[in-house]
């Protein structure tokens, strides 16, 4: 794959990923339901794409990295769930950015976990992310009222730094087969607590938001994460992590143009914040 078809692909994974809080909106399931198909398409895409290109799943590495995978999938799967019921309780422009805290969580936790430093840059960013979390809230003109979608999110955001960390943890495995046994994983977990809240009862058996189920499931999992990871092992850490605020600044641009969700001043002003704080995380600036 050329540099330039890389990039294409990679902002097309990005893209992908900023239009599901759309869709799941539009899904009149629980959330549960939705991440147990998400979890269970997305991994079987992804293990008949491994076969498909004769490079198949390489075993003995999942078997090696067994424990750490279904950690991370476990986590995956409650991610899931929290980031969807939150769309329930917030817009989803509110979700996604609280959503996007992950990797300030990550940094916090880094040098318990990790044994990595936490130098004065690191520190600034997760200030100036924690601070646009309150703005993007809502705390400081609405209250305390209407934070039970905010608190998922945040939830959601703490899960998935949790399986930033684990996927740490990992030696020697592909990408593609750590994700699709993390998928499966993810699926497997939700499952038992769909059969026992009856949530499988609630399933709409209506044609569209069928469609839209097994979209999330085949194009935003299965399709997004083979673009994605057919793109990262061919671009710098830089790229990638420029392309990736392609997600939540389009999921907030899509919220208010089709979900003609409001954004505030203080919204705005979050959104900076938080996108801002953690692009400086991310990307390390050469000195030329």
């Amino acid at each position: 794959m050329k540099k330039g078809t890389a990039k294409l692909s990679l902002a097309l994974s990005m893209g992908v990923f900023g239009t599901i809080g759309i869709f799941v909106h539009y899904i009149n399931m629980p959330s549960a339901v939705i991440a147990l198909v998400r979890g269970i398409v997305g991994a079987l895409f992804l293990i008949g794409t491994a076969y498909a290109s004769k490079k198949g799943i390489g075993w003995k590495d999942v078997k090696r990295n067994l424990p750490v995978l279904l950690a991370s999938g476990i986590c995956i799967g409650i991610n899931w769930i929290l980031l969807f019921e939150s769309y329930r309780y917030t817009t989803v422009a509110v979700s996604t950015l609280c959503y996007y805290l992950a990797p300030i969580f990550v940094i916090i936790a880094s040098p318990f976990l990790l044994g990595e430093r936490l130098d004065a840059k690191k520190i600034c960013c997760t200030l100036a992310a924690l601070l646009g979390m309150v703005f993007v809230s809502g705390v400081i003109t609405g209250g305390f009222s209407g934070l039970r979608g905010i608190f998922l999110a945040v939830g959601a955001a703490i899960f998935y730094a949790t399986v930033i960390i684990l996927n740490k943890k990992t030696k020697s495995i592909a990408p593609t087969d750590m994700t699709a046994v993390q998928l499966a994983a993810a699926g497997l977990v939700v499952l038992p607590y769909v059969l026992l809240t009856g949530g499988l009862q609630h399933v709409t058996p209506a044609p569209l938001p069928i469609i839209l189920l097994l979209t999330v499931g085949i194009v935003h999992t299965g399709v997004a994460y083979v673009l994605y990871f057919g793109s990262v092992s061919k671009l710098s850490s830089g790229t990638i992590a420029i392309y990736s605020y392609i997600d939540p600044i389009l999921s907030v641009i899509l919220s208010a143009i089709i979900l003609k969700e409001e954004m505030t001043v203080y919204t705005v002003i979050g959104a900076i914040l938080i996108l801002g704080a953690t692009f400086a995380s991310e990307f390390e600036f050469k000195k030329q």
